[in-house]
């Protein structure tokens, strides 16, 4: 998939439009964020940012890494004075540091639950992602429903020969608990508490690189982690691509979103990275990070 390394002319035509990058924004009384007022790519003179200058904290999930880091490093080059530092220590950790104002912005690869928003959690929804189904490249296996694959991971099936593929026990490989990526996953397919792994990793680096190395494996993982090392199946036909992503026809798909706290206000510059971050000048940055910006 796109690397950090794939900035080029998109962080450069970005760079152009960043002064005039901040928007309004409110929150519905779910506790999702809504974008609105200002036009986000208006550049005059009155709408310029002042000169910013000071480090956002930015802690959560790993699946959201190469997007947070490709947003950074685009903010960085318009305000030398900006770090934007990442941790990734998972979707659970991302809402709490939110909420108890360990980090400025809070990172999460799910939607937020309802006791999360009832301590004050607000999601603003950054990008989409599509969580790829992932074999071994030498797996014969091109497609799955979404019913095999709830099947596999509930332990009903538990053999590739009784899906067309070689006799071989299937090697379940799964996320740890409270990452956003199994929560993700479980919820869409409705197999919470219900899921048998063979192992559980902590990051999603290391379910790719396990499933790389078992020919019997079969794990998930963001859109955006999946390289040659893995074969990412077919669902129900669909393949898990940015459009099949953003037009809804891939059935496995959830919200990356930058995480706040109601009622606390941030600082100038982590307000200004959170506005560029939901804003239109931002979306061909998220797509070379390959995730997907949200439909607008």
């Amino acid at each position: 998939m796109k690397k950090l390394t794939c900035l080029g002319l998109s962080i450069v035509m970005a760079l152009s439009l960043l002064a005039g990058c901040g928007s309004n924004t409110t929150t519905s009384d779910d506790g999702q964020n809504n974008a609105g007022g200002a036009s986000n790519t208006a550049s005059t003179s009155e709408n310029k940012q002042p000169d910013l200058s000071g480090v956002v904290n930015t802690n959560g999930s790993t699946s959201m890494e190469s997007v947070v880091k490709i947003l950074g490093e685009a903010f960085h080059e318009a305000n030398p004075e900006v770090e934007v530092k990442y941790s990734g220590s998972g979707s659970g950790a991302g809402v709490t540091s939110a909420i108890d104002g360990t980090a400025d912005l809070g990172l999460a690869s799910r939607e937020l639950t309802a006791e999360e928003q009832e301590q004050g959690a607000v999601a603003h929804v950054v990008a989409l992602d599509g969580v790829a189904i992932v074999v071994n490249p030498e797996n014969g296996v091109e497609e799955l429903t979404v019913e095999q694959i709830a099947q596999i991971f509930t332990g009903e099936i538990t053999n590739w020969k009784e899906l067309g593929g070689e006799d071989m026990e299937i090697a379940v490989y799964g996320r740890e608990a409270g990452s956003g990526t199994r929560g993700a996953f479980e919820e869409i397919l409705d197999i919470e508490d219900a899921t048998k792994y063979l192992n559980e990793y902590s990051s999603t680096g290391d379910v790719i690189g396990n499933v790389a190395s078992n020919p019997a494996a079969i794990g998930y993982a963001s859109l955006s982690a999946v390289g040659d090392t893995v074969k990412a199946v077919k669902v129900d036909g669909v393949e898990c691509s940015e459009a099949t992503v953003q037009d809804g026809s891939y059935a496995i798909q959830r919200p990356f979103i930058m995480i706040t706290k109601d009622g606390t206000q941030l600082s100038q510059v982590a307000q200004a990275f959170l506005d560029f971050a939901m804003s239109e000048d931002a979306a061909q940055l998220i797509i070379q990070a390959g995730a997907v910006p949200p439909v607008a």
